[in-house]
This record gives structure tokens, C-alpha cells and sequence, in this order.
């Protein structure tokens, strides 16, 4: 798997609201999936965010390891993974993050404001693409 940085055009597609999933693993070993929203951040980071309440959000806390991939709304052929790890948590109390995650996604604020949100932010340490955005090392 390459290493950061990753070409122009894989973060071109990066950059888009693209479906993705999001993977880590639980404390007894077990590995985890599921369907996130995520944004690139202007350093390269990769912002997801959680429902304060969801069991996911204690075992990342446990082992901040994942894999996210990507795939081309409407071309799945076409994605990207990265593995990294959590560099970074932060609560967010005002929303601001989910925000900007819906309306990358759908257009507009998130509407659930009862729940508490937390914040990670993913450093990238491996990448690896297929298709359109295949990695060539």
C-alpha cells in the first residue's frame, strides 16, 4: 500500500460525498463496519463523526486504528481506502462538524439536534485505489 501523500486526482475523488465505510475493531478483537459520512480536511485529515451514544465511538476510543473506503457515488468500481488512525477527538457540543458533514452530503443542516456528536479526525498512513483511482506503488 502507498504512503501519503496521495495524488491529486485521488483527492480530487476523496473530496467528494461519496459513500463510504468505515472499519476498526472492537476490544475483544472482533472487527467492526459500517456506512459513514466523511470529510477532507484542508491538512489531509479525514473528519468523521459519531453519535456520542454509539458503542463504535468507545471502541475507537480503545484502538484508534481504521480503514475507511470510498467508493465513486455511482461507480463503485472506482474507490479508495486508506488506513490510519484517530489523531484527534473533540466533542461537538454546538454541532458545527455534523454540519458541515450534512450539508456536504445532502445540502443541509443535520436535522437530529438531540443527540450528543463527537468529532475524530483520521490521519492517513496507507492508501491503496481501484479503478479510475488506481495506485500505482
Amino acid at each position: 500500500m502507498p504512503t501519503p501523500p496521495l495524488p491529486d486526482d485521488t483527492m480530487d475523488l476523496l473530496r467528494r460525498a461519496n459513500p463510504a465505510v468505515i472499519a476498526g475493531t472492537m476490544p475483544d478483537g472482533q472487527p467492526f463496519a459500517v456506512a459513514t459520512w466523511y470529510l477532507v480536511e484542508d491538512d489531509g485529515r479525514i473528519l468523521v463523526n459519531m453519535d456520542g451514544g454509539r458503542a463504535r465511538v468507545e471502541w475507537l476510543r480503545h484502538d484508534g486504528r481504521v480503514a475507511l473506503t470510498a467508493l465513486e457515488d455511482g461507480a463503485w468500481y472506482t474507490h479508495v481506502s486508506i488506513r490510519g488512525r484517530v489523531v484527534e477527538w473533540r466533542d461537538d457540543a454546538e454541532l458545527a462538524d455534523i454540519d458541515r458533514l450534512s450539508r456536504h452530503y445532502g445540502g443541509d443542516a443535520y436535522p437530529n439536534r438531540e443527540r450528543p456528536r463527537v468529532s475524530a479526525w483520521i490521519e492517513i498512513d496507507h492508501w491503496h485505489g481501484w479503478g479510475a483511482a488506481a495506485s500505482t506503488s
